[in-house]
């Protein structure tokens, strides 16, 4: 990934945080048949010697698979939010108009060798994880109990479970650090007003970021 020294972004705290924040990421692998991409929502998971691994499952047709049986080196990329910013924010854009377009993002690259399990045990502990993870804290959580249990054993029949030792993790926080604080506080402003979960979430990572 392209990275300017000021967007780089290396505290795993902050890193494993936006993974955790945005678990559905794309899994990139390139095998015999050409690179190949999909979405998945993964579990970071830490191991007892302080290690970390990223976690998932995929559907049992899904040709990914075949790649991932290789373990060949597979790219795992988060994205949290991201923003457009226009020049017309920029206090610079009156001083002198020398300004540009842009887009504002954060995102996590993970790199590992993939690992495939078909064992039932594994995937019923991930699944199980998995969905305590999205559904703690609502109303009504759903849990897997609530499904008969020979629906969820034929459930589990078509799909395998995904592993991935990071061996390499890299962040990147555009987030106008190469601004001005005048031209900071006038993207603030104009995200604050843009609708949308994203330009807001971007105008608080401007005003503090991690």
């Amino acid at each position: 990934m392209y990275q300017p020294r000021i967007f780089q972004e290396h505290r795993p705290a902050v890193l494993h945080a936006l993974m955790r924040d945005h678990p559905l990421a794309t899994l990139i692998t390139a095998g015999s048949g050409g690179l190949m991409a999909n979405l998945l929502p993964f579990d970071l998971i830490e191991t007892a010697g302080g290690d970390h691994l990223l976690r998932a499952h995929l559907a049992r047709a899904n040709p990914q698979i075949d790649d991932l049986r290789d373990s060949a080196e597979a790219l795992v990329v988060f994205q949290g939010p991201a923003a457009y910013v226009t020049p017309a924010w920029y206090a610079s854009k009156a001083a002198h108009g020398k300004v540009v377009p842009t887009w504002n993002y954060v995102t996590v690259q993970v790199r590992g060798r993939p690992r495939i399990t078909d064992d039932p045990a594994w995937l019923s502990a991930q699944l199980t994880a998995l969905t305590a993870a999205q559904e703690t804290g609502r109303p009504q959580p759903w849990a897997m109990t609530d499904a008969p249990a020979g629906f969820i054993a034929a459930q589990m029949k078509g799909i395998v479970g995904l592993d991935i030792p990071i061996a390499r993790i890299e962040g990147k926080w555009k987030v106008s650090q190469n601004r001005d604080r005048a031209d900071r506080l006038g993207v603030i402003a104009g995200l604050g007003a843009e609708p949308g979960d994203d330009a807001a979430a971007m105008a608080a990572l401007i005003e503090a970021p991690p």
